[in-house]
């Protein structure tokens, strides 16, 4: 495989395991990794040293290279060799001792306006922390095992400096088990094990993830009806705060064809209907990810409760779409609030990045 800004590969990708494996679970060992929770990209590095000759190629193959110009401008300066490094791109935010990631301020930065780019740049900067490397000069080491390309990778570590990282690696399970639950409190996303003897595969699940799992006790507010134009797309969710307002959290879909049919008329008597016995819409908030999308849903009277499972929270609402796991009649709605959230402890950011 002959990697180059020209000939861009797949990332290599992670599938979801429960528990940190243990190292002899995979031929050849495992190396264990913080799991960052940012934007994946690929830079290919010309060596010029001209930030025009950095290229970054994301996961579905957007490329972001306009959108960062501190880290095109960090990899031209600091890397006077050509090479291609798998990594993720990240924005922090926070007090000097209390920094974490800021998922929020990172998606901010995908904007279609040369000048808000530029303020944006210089108002929430992002760090780039490498996790692979793919190519060095001439060779290309994809072929080879993890094992050597993490040592190729700590060798040209010696060059970088912020906003350039490499990732930290331990390969006890026993420090990766301790990872899990400590940097979560800095916004990362769990640990992710890599096998030792595997070369890299793209688009191939190899590695193993462990991610934070956690359930809640939530109102169904209303659905979306499925891009298809039948049946239940996903599930719209609420809470109450400590003020008593209802108040969106996000949503639960990946319900099987038979299954989003059958929730149509499972909630049909709960739909909220006007005068004329239509049912009413309502309208999530539009992003720049939904400027095109239509964004309405059935709302719902907030009459029936479910037990969902989740990673982690982004402010007041869950970071990703959650899994239905449960209906839960023996639940009040309005007993359903905040305070039921598990919350991380705090853990600086610094730290994992050191």
């Amino acid at each position: 495989m002959l990697v180059s800004a020209s000939n861009q590969v797949a990332p290599m990708l992670a599938k979801a395991v429960e528990g940190v494996p243990a190292p002899d679970s995979v031929a050849g060992g495992l190396s264990y990794e913080p799991k960052w929770d940012g934007f994946r990209g690929i830079a290919y590095v010309d060596g010029s040293g001209d930030p025009g000759g950095v290229e970054i190629g994301s996961r579905g193959s957007k490329p972001l290279t306009r959108y960062f110009p501190e880290l095109t401008a960090a990899l031209a300066e600091q890397l006077d060799v050509a090479c291609v490094l798998d990594g993720e791109i990240v924005v922090r935010t926070g007090e000097p001792g209390s920094e974490r990631l800021d998922w929020e301020a990172l998606s901010q930065r995908i904007h279609p306006a040369a000048s808000r780019v530029t303020r944006l740049a210089a108002e929430t900067p992002a760090i780039f922390v490498a996790f692979d490397l793919l190519a060095l000069g001439d060779e290309d080491l994809a072929a080879r095992p993890f094992a050597e390309r993490r040592q190729a990778l700590e060798s040209l570590s010696s060059r970088l400096t912020h906003p350039l990282h490499v990732s930290r690696t331990t390969d006890d399970v026993e420090t990766a088990r301790r990872w899990l639950v400590e940097f979560e409190g800095a916004g990362l996303d769990g640990v992710v094990a890599k096998p030792l003897a595997s070369p890299y595969a793209p688009g191939k699940r190899v590695m193993l993830k462990t991610k934070h799992h956690r359930t809640a006790d939530v109102v169904l507010i209303g659905y979306r009806v499925h891009k298809s134009g039948s049946g239940v797309g996903s599930l719209l969710l609420g809470l109450y705060d400590a003020d008593g307002e209802l108040r969106g959290v996000g949503g639960a879909s990946a319900f099987s064809d038979k299954r989003r049919q059958e929730l149509v008329d499972e909630l049909e008597p709960y739909v909220e209907r006007d005068e004329s016995g239509e049912a009413v819409k309502g309208e999530t908030d539009r992003s720049r990810f939904s400027a095109s999308k239509d964004v309405s849903y059935v709302r719902l009277r907030p009459e029936r409760v479910l037990e969902v499972r989740y990673d982690q929270m982004e402010g007041m609402r869950f970071r990703h779409t959650v899994q239905f796991d449960r209906w839960r009649p023996d639940r009040e709605p309005r007993s359903c609030t905040f305070e039921q959230l598990d919350r991380p402890v705090a853990y600086d950011l610094s730290k994992v990045l050191s």
